[in-house]
């Protein structure tokens, strides 16, 4: 029987390594069952992993074994029912097993491997293939992030950077540099005194070469013993691999949340906005770590309020949409360039407006908030008919569709899908 040993290096964290390669090949597997999860439990319990059931019958590896038929020889464990040279009937029914399991009628089981994602996984699960819209590379701005990267060799440093093989390439060639010349003039005396000895004996003992000999031995023991002298690692040869802070390019973002609170709103809607907005907090905080977070909550008037305030009050109030737009507007004017960052935005809304206001919020969304934004998503919650604002939104969005984008929800299960929708992936 042939036994394969795997001798390859592997690192400290091989069982991580293993995971990941069993998470990228049964992506799919994971994917569908996140997309599940997120149906099916609150959205502000999304931070947590989950457990995933694969169909044994799709984590089955091909192996070799023996074909039916033929004639075999096999040792068993001995027994109290045969001895040597018995016959052993053939199992009847094709060697239907002794299991207590319930078997399945059309003959395929319904085993499944099941298996536990952490948080950190499942976040990138429900967030693949999703990505800001159209982000560019803007001004370096409050660049925080270093990575240490390679920048060559040292002759000092701490042990556990010490490059063994460049260590020892170098010692091999101190060591046939100063002992390169010794050792060609070890051989050249060696081929002399192979002459000499070689040689016929001269009965004459003026003629004999016995000091000279002698004299070529001594010679040849005092370079040998000189290049045995020869350390076979110096100090000098040690090498330590250097490394240097370099800063990462962080490029500047910020999402501006505008979300109606106004008494139109609903706590059914209410509640789905939320959502909706802590589903896009989860995604910008776990892919973007360099972003800015504006929160814009509005009634009859706009107020800019910190992420606790935006997801737990209780404010309400009239409807006029045009007051988160124009303090929008205004915050970008103080504080975010749009040539140093990229602006995105996502507005939700049950999109009840005065009628005289939606013109208003489209010319303001048109000629001054668009020109500046990389992106701007709105969302209207409800499953009556749209009403004035949407048809103003619709009419922006046919003269810019790549910045512009507007979606309806109608109840709690679409708020994932139309989240994908508006910030899926864009084939380059």
């Amino acid at each position: 029987m042939t036994h394969i040993v795997d001798r390859r290096l592997n690192g400290k964290n091989k069982s991580a390594v293993n995971r990941e390669r069993f998470l990228r090949r049964y992506r799919q597997h994971i994917k569908k069952a996140v997309a599940d999860a997120v149906q099916r439990r609150s959205i502000t319990d999304i931070e947590r992993g989950e457990s995933v059931s694969i169909p044994s019958r799709d984590i089955q590896e091909p192996t070799f074994h023996h074909g039916k038929g033929g004639r075999r020889e096999m040792v068993h464990p001995g027994n109290q029912e045969f001895v040597a040279g018995d016959t052993l009937p053939k199992p009847q029914g094709g060697g239907a097993g002794q299991g207590g399991g319930q078997a399945s009628p059309d003959g395929e089981g319904m085993d499944e491997f099941a298996f536990q994602i952490t948080q950190e996984e499942f976040l990138d699960f429900l967030f693949d293939d999703l990505e800001l819209p159209n982000l560019a590379r803007k001004k370096l701005k409050d660049t925080e992030t270093f990575k240490y990267v390679r920048a060559g060799y040292s002759t000092q440093g701490v042990p556990a950077r010490l490059d063994v093989v460049r260590s020892l390439r170098g010692a091999h060639a101190r060591r046939l540099s100063l002992g390169g010349a010794r050792r060609r003039k070890i051989r050249e005396l060696e081929a002399q005194l192979t002459e000499l000895r070689s040689g016929p004996p001269d009965l004459d003992a003026a003629f004999r070469h016995e000091d000279q000999i002698e004299a070529l031995e001594a010679e040849i023991a005092r370079l040998k013993a000189n290049v045995k002298r020869i350390p076979f690692i110096d100090e000098i040869d040690l090498r330590y691999r250097q490394h240097q802070k370099q800063p990462q390019p962080a490029t500047s973002a910020v999402m501006f949340c505008l979300m109606d609170v106004s008494g139109s709103m609903t706590q059914m809607h209410k509640d789905i906005a939320k959502r909706f907005f802590i589903l896009l907090y989860l995604f910008l905080k776990k892919n973007y770590k360099k972003i800015d977070v504006v929160f814009i909550r509005h009634h009859t008037s706009a107020k800019e309020v910190d992420e606790e305030e935006f997801f737990y009050s209780r404010e309400t109030g009239g409807t006029i949409v045009s007051s988160a737009l124009k303090l929008m507007q205004k915050i970008i004017d103080a504080r975010y360039s749009p040539a140093e960052w990229n602006i995105y935005a996502a507005q939700a809304s049950d999109g009840d407006n005065w009628n005289d206001d939606s013109p208003i919020c489209g010319k303001l969304l048109k000629d001054g908030i668009l020109p500046l934004v990389q992106y701007f998503a709105y969302v209207e919650i409800t499953p009556q008919d749209h009403q004035m604002l949407w048809y103003e939104y619709e009419k922006i969005m046919e003269q810019a569709p790549n910045s512009f984008a507007m979606q309806q929800i109608a109840d709690a299960s679409e708020i994932y899908p139309v989240f994908r929708q508006l910030f899926e992936r864009k084939a380059a």
